[in-house]
């Protein structure tokens, strides 16, 4: 059981790293995402599930890596924190965009290139 143990606490560090890795290349993603969507909801659809994810991920990562409990405490609450407030404020967003008038581009409007695209070639 110690050598189990003594695996596994030596793993650790690596696992964590591994995960914040991974949380910075998804929120990498999640940014490209923003800028190469068509819309303002499919934009924010990319920042608030990736985000989120991201977020997760990293924090998991963070977890993993924590000296003690107390940090660790206080990394559940900040995950629990943004998992609560990314998809609240997302869709606060989107319900202003969509009261306001905001049409979604759907089909051929959607792969149409934007006129600040136009001039780069």
């Amino acid at each position: 059981m110690a050598d189990v143990l003594n695996v596994a606490f030596a793993i650790k560090p690596w696992v964590g790293s591994f995960l914040l890795l991974v949380g910075a290349i998804m929120g990498i993603i999640g940014a490209i995402g923003m800028l190469r969507f068509p819309d303002v909801y499919t934009r924010v659809h990319a920042a608030s599930v990736i985000d989120t994810g991201a977020m997760t991920v990293a924090i998991v990562g963070m977890l993993l890596l924590a000296p003690t409990w107390t940090i660790a405490i206080k990394l559940a609450a900040i995950w629990l924190f943004l998992f609560i407030t990314g998809p609240t404020s997302s869709h606060a967003l989107i319900n202003a965009a969509y009261k306001a008038g905001l049409q979604p581009l759907i089909g051929v409007e959607a792969r149409k290139p934007r006129q600040s695209d136009e001039g780069t070639s």
